[in-house]
C-alpha cells in the first residue's frame, strides 16, 4: 500500500523520450538479440510508471512481460524487460526489431513508458551510422591514450586476472579499428586473441579480449602483467589501439591515492527499486566507488580477506540516528552488496525509490545517512 503510494506521487518527466542511448555493437547482435539499459534509467522512467502488480512480478521473477510500440512504424510487440543486477535487457522481439528496421552501431533510440505501453523510436534523421567500411586508425600520438581507468582490487586479483573495461570504451576506441572480420568473430564466438604490447617495457602478449555484456575483459596474461609491473589498486592503466596491436601503460609516477578529498560523503546514491526491496534486501555499491573511499583505507589483510572469501563483516553507523549495525559488504563482481541488516534500516528509516543514501568510512565504521528533504 505504501509503495503503491510512492510510485503514483512521482511526477511524469518533462521530456518526451527520457531515454536515450546509442546502439552499441552488442545491441545490434542479431544472434543473441537484447537491448542493455541501465538500471538508474530503467527504474526511475518505466517501473516506476508500470503497475503494481507488474512491479511485484518483476521483483519476483527477474522478469516481465508488457506491450511495446514502434513509434516510428506503429507496429505492436510483446516483449520482456529482464533484470541483470546492475542493468536490464530488453528481449522478445528485439531481433526482428533490428532487422525490421535494419539498425547499426551508432543510431539512437529513444524509449518512453505511457499509458502501460513502453513506446520506442529511432528517427531516421538522427543516425549517426558507423560506416560499414575498415576505419583507419590515426597516427599515434605520444601522450593520446582515449582509455585511461583506475585499477581496484577486482583487476589486480591473481587468483582471478581479467582486466573489465567498459564496452562504450572498447567499441568506440578498439573495435571500430578492426575489420569487419575481426568484429564478426568476436560477436559470433564473444572472444577474439589480440596482440598486445607494454608501452613501459617492450614486451609483447598475446592476449584475449572476451565479450561480457556490458563490459570486455581482458585476459590472457593479464595475472603475468599484474605480478610483473607490480600493479596494485589505484594505479591508472592507459590503453590505445595503434598498428594492429593493444598498446598499454601504466605510468610509475601516475599512483595516485584514491582519498575522499574534501567531500565528506565521496559515495552518494539515488535508491532504486532493488534498493529498497524488503524480500530481497541489500544496497547496490558501484565497485570503483567502494574501492576507492572504502577498500582504499582497509589493511592490506582486510582487503586480501574480502578477496579470498568475497565477503566480510563490518561495522556500520546510521549517522542520521547514532544506530550501529554489523553488516557485511559482499564482493559481486563489477559491485558491490551491503546486505545483513539492510531489511531492517529500510523499514526503519522507510527508505524510498529516488531517496539519495550518503555514505564514507571513517576510523573503521561505515557511516551512512539519508537526510530527509
Amino acid at each position: 500500500m505504501k509503495r503503491a503510494a510512492i510510485y503514483s506521487c512521482v511526477p511524469q518527466m518533462q521530456d518526451h523520450w527520457p531515454i536515450k542511448k546509442a546502439l552499441t555493437l552488442s545491441d545490434v547482435d542479431i544472434t543473441h538479440p537484447f537491448l542493455t539499459l541501465s538500471r538508474q534509467q530503467v527504474e526511475n522512467h518505466i517501473v516506476l510508471h508500470m503497475t503494481t502488480e507488474q512491479q511485484e512480478h518483476l521483483r519476483a521473477q527477474g522478469q516481465v512481460d508488457f506491450n511495446a510500440r514502434d513509434d516510428d512504424t506503429g507496429e505492436m510487440y510483446v516483449m520482456k524487460l529482464k533484470w541483470r543486477g546492475s542493468y536490464y535487457n530488453l528481449i522478445g522481439k528485439w531481433g526482428r526489431v533490428v532487422r525490421g528496421k535494419g539498425l547499426d552501431v551508432g543510431q539512437e533510440i529513444k524509449i518512453r513508458w505511457e499509458n502501460g505501453c513502453l513506446h520506442f523510436s529511432v528517427p531516421q534523421q538522427q543516425i549517426v551510422a558507423v560506416p560499414p567500411i575498415r576505419m583507419v586508425a590515426a597516427p599515434v600520438v605520444q601522450d593520446h591514450w582515449p582509455i585511461k581507468k583506475i585499477l581496484t582490487l577486482s583487476d589486480v586479483d591473481t587468483n582471478h586476472p581479467f582486466l573489465p573495461l567498459l564496452r562504450r570504451l572498447v567499441e568506440d576506441h578498439i573495435l571500430v579499428h578492426w575489420t569487419p572480420q575481426q568484429q564478426e568473430q568476436l560477436r559470433k564466438e564473444e572472444h577474439v586473441n589480440v596482440n598486445s604490447r607494454d608501452y613501459d617495457t617492450g614486451e609483447g602478449y598475446i592476449m584475449k579480449f572476451k565479450w561480457r555484456g556490458n563490459y570486455y575483459n581482458l585476459i590472457g596474461k593479464w595475472g603475468a602483467i599484474i605480478r610483473q609491473k607490480g600493479l596494485g589498486v589505484g594505479k591508472e592503466i592507459r590503453l590505445r589501439w595503434a598498428n594492429e596491436c593493444l598498446f598499454f601503460s601504466v605510468p610509475q609516477e601516475r599512483y595516485v591515492a584514491t582519498a575522499s578529498a574534501m567531500d565528506n560523503w565521496p559515495i552518494k546514491k539515488a535508491l532504486t527499486l532493488s534498493d529498497v526491496d524488503t524480500n530481497h534486501p541489500f544496497l547496490t555499491l558501484p565497485g570503483k566507488a567502494v574501492e576507492d573511499h572504502i577498500l582504499f583505507y582497509w589493511s592490506q589483510q582486510a582487503r586480501e580477506q574480502l578477496r579470498n572469501e568475497h565477503q566480510m563483516n563490518i561495522n556500520a553507523r546510521d549517522d542520521d540516528t547514532g544506530d550501529t549495525y554489523l553488516m557485511k559488504l559482499r564482493w559481486r563482481g563489477s559491485y558491490y552488496n551491503l546486505i545483513g541488516k539492510w531489511g531492517k534500516i529500510i523499514r526503519g528509516k522507510k527508505l524510498q525509490v529516488g531517496m539519495e543514501i550518503r555514505l564514507h568510512w571513517d576510523n573503521g565504521c561505515l557511516f551512512f545517512s539519508v537526510p530527509q528533504l
